[in-house]
């Protein structure tokens, strides 16, 4: 049994918790926001009011927040968490941000004399509300050592993929092609039924072709094929579509920084933000489909073909 903090008690922040007190660690949590931290404690979590007192006694400090901006202010804000966990303390961040600030709060946090990883995840929601989560974790090999049975309740893959900053940048690769991948999938689809094909038959041959990929065999973004996706629950937001916009950012902002030629992302991100901007920001990102389409805006109903 460990002390952990937990520190951002969102979608994804309350899933992983309970993860961590169902498999009998004690939890404290901590999130800007009331009702988030009622949440988390109607869970079986200690609810903290401050930051500091959530961090206090910590064995172990996960942080799970929206972008670099909130990482770096509450690692390195007065009375943030390296000026108030135990030095002794693991810190794990498992946000999703840009890597320069993954390792800004690495070097400061090494500096006053922490262990600390980067450990993005990869799978929405529901993964994390069943442990299946993909771990992509930068820093040392003695951290990393440290950190894996910590992530083992949340997870069921595990990488250590180099020094600092390096779980960030194998994250902002993988949900680059997933992006990408359900563009290319949505376009596909629309064709499909403009050509006279239903969804189910568009799924059931291209799942058993060289087109196969994850955005059609497990987050198929029609209604019909994949019961468990969100296209067949009003494209609720398993994962939401401004934050792959987020991501997509994340990625070519990567890009820029090494010089890498990523046209096609840069296609994808124009749609993202189309997407966003026109009636799918409550969405799942693989709502982007419902623009390609021509949709207006509203989730539909079925899978009828398009007339074209």
């Amino acid at each position: 049994m460990t002390n952990i903090a937990f520190i951002g008690l969102g979608n994804m922040g309350i899933p992983m918790s309970r993860r961590l007190i169902e498999a009998g660690h004690r939890v404290a949590g901590y999130d800007l926001t009331a009702a988030a931290r009622a949440s988390f404690a109607a869970q079986g979590g200690r609810a903290a009011a401050v930051l500091g007192e959530a961090v206090a006694d910590a064995e172990c400090v996960i942080t799970m927040l929206p972008t670099g901006k909130h990482v770096r202010a509450v690692y390195e804000a007065e009375g943030g968490i390296l000026a108030s966990a135990p030095r002794d303390a693991l810190l794990i961040d498992s946000s999703t941000i840009d890597i320069e600030s993954a390792r800004a709060v690495s070097g400061a946090a090494t500096a006053a004399g922490f262990a600390m990883v980067d450990a993005p995840v990869s799978g929405a929601v529901p993964a994390a509300a069943g442990g299946r989560l993909t771990f992509m974790v930068g820093g040392s090999a003695e951290a990393y050592a440290r950190a894996r049975p910590l992530l083992d309740p949340m997870g069921a893959n595990f990488f250590h993929v180099g020094e600092a900053g390096s779980g960030q940048a194998l994250k902002i690769c993988n949900n680059m092609l997933a992006g990408m991948t359900m563009v290319a999938l949505s376009e596909t689809i629309a064709l499909g039924e403009k050509l006279g094909l239903d969804h189910q038959t568009l799924y059931d041959v291209i799942v058993k072709s060289s087109g196969n990929c994850w955005a059609l065999e497990k987050y198929c973004p029609v209604p019909g094929p994949v019961p468990t996706s969100p296209a067949n629950h009003g494209y609720a937001p398993g994962f939401a579509l401004p934050m792959m916009l987020k991501d997509m950012r994340l990625a070519q902002q990567a890009a820029g920084s090494v010089h890498a030629a990523t046209p096609l992302a840069g296609a994808a991100v124009a749609l993202y933000q189309m997407a966003a901007a026109g009636g799918y920001a409550e969405k799942d990102f693989s709502a982007v489909f419902q623009l390609i389409a021509g949709r207006d805006g509203q989730p539909q109903a079925g899978a009828t073909p398009v007339s074209g």
